[in-house]
């Protein structure tokens, strides 16, 4: 018996041995990343798109705050922050030893003038609205940063988490652009326009244990059926989202590869020219609300993944309120309101459609499909990528389009109304003034609740569905996030599984 209980004793110290050693990480290896859309750049302070930070951003760029995978604020490029009393005070205290990919060195120098760059109005900055409330910008030391605003804002070290507030160097960065310098634990190699972005381990990363990987290439390939092709072949190792959520069906029964089903910030949504006729008209906007069955949308375009959303706030995101009942589907309500606002026989539109994103072009047919049957006639126009942004998102030269919104926090774009969808209301600029002084979680909570409320009772746009998120890997991929609290497809921890 002793010998038996011996030798069983063995055994399980020897298989809970193997299975730690076979789930701790191990250095080496390339890996190949595919996402739809090439960036247009690869300097997040320098334009909004998402592609951007998906791949530049906590691999070669860092900022002061990171976020993990459990969308938690954690020490970046600042081990630790402390906040005043008053809320205007945000003292950093920033990491020593810390080199740029080009070797000069990381302090509260740099910081500064990052920060001042960051709010400049010059600049290229999308979001210098973030820092413009830094009124003063104090350096007790070399590596302490002390931030001083001229009132509480309730969101600014979810911004300093971002893109926009990564750390460049001061010597290098006008080529940001085209060859990125960073302190992150990736750096720049090369960008074959309309193909690929390659990035290698940096050796002098401040976290030596960090990266595992020797080298992650972006590999851009557009096309749901070339990525799943290119992942089948072995072409490539990781696709860091599938638009096709039916491609991600297909893969999970695949014993070769692994699919994730977990959350993101993103809404997609039916983007509307609040400024074009007939939807600067709040009832024809309301009507096609009531005339939008949402949970078919996301039936039907994305298999059931993705989850219904009745203003511009992800459920995956503190503060959300379920608004999906305001305008629950009523076709008969949406005819009703059409006819008090003059188009009793409906009218048509057109809806520009990015071709980019197939999501985006089964979603517009469906909707057309919804709303041709309250009398509004919707014309449909594809739309190649870079067309779409000079287009729609610069000359706002649309009507209607359909687009995935996956900044966090970004309900602040309904306060400039010259952003895309000229939406303009004091009453919502008032209220969002009021969330970001917010004193404590239940005032946050109250007024980024009213902000929700606000937009959505204007019918805005047309909120669909938050996003899910749906990457699909081969098995032996191990470390990748399963959720996207951040745009960010961060490759730090990633490894291969021998």
């Amino acid at each position: 018996m002793k010998r038996r209980l011996f030798f069983m004793l063995v055994t399980c110290l020897i298989f809970s041995a193997n299975t730690v050693f076979a789930n701790t990480p191990v250095k080496g290896g390339s890996l190949i990343v595919c996402q739809p859309a090439e960036p247009p750049g690869l300097d997040p302070t320098g334009n909004t798109a998402a592609a951007i930070d998906r791949v530049v951003f906590s691999n070669i760029f860092e900022g002061l705050i990171k976020v993990n995978s459990k969308g938690e604020f954690i020490p970046g490029l600042a081990t630790r922050w402390e906040v005043s009393p008053c809320g205007k005070i945000y003292t950093f205290y920033l990491r020593k030893g810390v080199k740029f990919h080009n070797g000069e060195s990381f302090n509260a120098h740099v910081a500064k003038w990052n920060i001042e760059r960051a709010k400049d109005s010059k600049t290229t900055n999308p979001h210098p609205e973030y820092f413009r409330g830094v009124v003063k910008i104090d350096m007790p030391d070399d590596y302490t940063l002390r931030l001083t605003l001229n009132e509480v804002d309730a969101l600014f070290i979810a911004h300093m988490s971002e893109g926009d507030a990564i750390m460049l160097p001061m010597k290098g960065y006008e080529d940001t652009k085209s060859n990125p310098i960073g302190t992150g634990p990736f750096k720049f190699v090369k960008w074959a326009r309309g193909d690929r972005v390659e990035m290698v381990r940096f050796d002098g990363y401040w976290n030596p244990e960090l990266p595992y990987l020797d080298k992650v290439t972006f590999k851009f390939i557009g096309d749901p059926s070339a990525q799943i092709a290119a992942l089948k072949a072995g072409d490539i190792d990781v696709i860091g989202y599938i638009a096709a959520p039916e491609s991600a069906m297909e893969m999970s029964r695949d014993k070769r590869f692994k699919v994730f089903s977990g959350t993101t910030t993103g809404e997609v949504i039916m983007s509307t020219n609040n400024k074009a006729k007939p939807f600067d008209n709040k009832l024809v906007r309301q009507a096609m609300a009531y005339a939008i069955d949402r949970q078919a949308v996301v039936d039907l375009v994305m298999f059931g993944y993705g989850t219904p959303i009745g203003s511009h706030w992800s459920p995956s995101t503190p503060y959300y309120v379920d608004l999906t009942g305001k305008f629950s589907y009523n076709p008969k309500k949406a005819e009703e309101l059409l006819k008090e606002a003059g188009y009793p026989n409906g009218f048509e539109a057109t809806i520009k459609l990015p071709a980019i994103y197939s999501y985006s072009r089964r979603a517009g047919e469906v909707i057309a499909d919804m709303l041709s049957k309250v009398g509004i006639k919707l014309k449909i126009e594809i739309v190649e990528w870079g067309q779409w942004i000079e287009r729609i998102f610069k000359k706002k030269e649309y009507q209607l389009t359909m687009i995935g919104h996956v900044e966090a926090w970004d309900i602040g774009i309904y306060a400039n109304p010259e952003y895309y969808f000229q939406y303009d209301s004091q009453r919502f600029r008032d209220a969002y003034a009021t969330a970001l002084k917010a004193p404590n979680e239940d005032e946050k909570a109250r007024w980024f609740g009213q902000c929700q409320e606000i937009i959505a009772d204007d019918a805005v746009n047309g909120y669909m569905f938050s996003a899910p998120s749906l990457p699909v890997m081969k098995t032996s991929v191990m470390g990748w996030w399963e959720n996207y609290p951040t745009i960010a497809l961060d490759c730090t921890q990633v490894w291969w599984k021998k």
